[in-house]
C-alpha cells in the first residue's frame, strides 16, 4: 500500500472523502451527488466492453485484428436495439484483449455521420487507454504502428505516472497504449479524494463568490501542479 493511504484507520472512502470536502474553502459531501449511500462494496470485476459506433467495420476489423493483434471475439446481430426497443438494424462485434476485456462496435445501415465536435478539447481527452506490459513494450508499439504508416504521438513521460503513446483507428477514436512507470498509479485514493474535494471546493466557492469558473480553476491547477517539480 502507498504511503497516502497510511493512518486512516477503519474510515471508508466515503468517510474519508467527507472529511475531506468539509475542509474550509471545499464543497460538503451533501452538496455533491458524490455523496450516495455505500452501495454494499459492488465493485465491477473488469471491463467487459466499451462499444462505438462504426460506418466500417471491414476496415474497423482489420485494424483490430490485424494491426492491434485481438482475437475476433463475438458478434450479433439484430433488428432492434433489446434494451430500448429502438428499430435499429445492426452488427455488432467484439474483439478480446488477452485478460478478456474486449472493445466492441456497432455498424447500423444507413446512419448519418456523427456531428462535429464542439471544442477539440473533447477529441483529446476522449479516448481509450491499453495497458502494454512495461515501457520497451510501448516502445515495440511505437515502431509497429510507424512502420503500419499510422500516425502515432510519443512516446510522453506523464510525469512519472505513465507513459504512452497516441493514435487513432479507422473510426477517429483515439487511442493510447501505456504502461505504469508509478507501480502504485491506480491506489493513491487518499490524495484523489482530496484532489476532488478542493476541485469541487474551488468550483462552489467561484460561483458563490461571483468569480470566473475557469480562471479559479486554472489557478488551482497552478498551484498543486508545482507538486509533480516540474513541468
Amino acid at each position: 500500500m502507498p504511503p497516502s493511504r497510511k493512518n486512516t484507520g477503519s474510515l471508508n472512502s466515503s468517510s474519508r472523502l467527507e472529511m475531506a470536502m468539509a475542509r474550509p474553502g471545499t464543497a460538503t459531501l451533501r452538496d455533491n451527488a458524490i455523496g450516495s449511500p455505500e452501495n454494499g462494496k459492488l465493485t465491477p470485476v473488469m471491463l467487459n466492453h466499451a462499444a462505438w459506433v462504426t460506418h466500417d467495420v471491414e476496415s474497423t476489423a482489420a485494424f483490430y485484428t490485424k494491426i492491434m493483434g485481438m482475437e475476433l471475439a463475438s458478434t450479433i446481430y439484430d433488428d432492434k436495439v433489446p434494451s430500448t426497443g429502438d428499430s435499429f438494424p445492426y452488427f455488432h462485434i467484439f474483439f478480446r484483449m488477452q485478460d478478456g476485456s474486449t472493445i466492441a462496435f456497432f455498424e447500423a445501415p444507413g446512419l448519418p455521420d456523427r456531428p462535429e465536435s464542439t471544442h477539440p478539447a473533447y477529441e483529446v481527452f476522449d479516448h481509450l487507454a491499453l495497458q502494454a506490459a512495461d515501457r520497451g513494450d510501448v516502445d515495440r508499439w511505437l515502431a509497429w504502428l510507424r512502420e503500419n504508416d499510422i500516425e502515432v504521438i510519443g512516446p510522453i513521460d506523464h510525469k512519472g505516472f505513465v507513459y504512452s503513446i497516441y493514435f487513432h483507428d479507422p473510426n477517429g477514436i483515439r487511442l493510447e497504449i501505456t504502461t505504469p512507470l508509478d507501480p502504485e498509479w491506480n491506489r493513491h485514493t487518499e490524495q484523489g479524494e482530496i484532489d476532488l474535494a478542493k476541485w469541487c471546493g474551488t468550483k462552489k466557492k467561484a460561483q458563490a463568490e461571483g468569480r470566473d469558473v475557469a480562471e479559479a480553476l486554472l489557478e488551482l491547477i497552478r498551484e498543486e501542479r508545482k507538486r509533480y517539480g516540474h513541468s
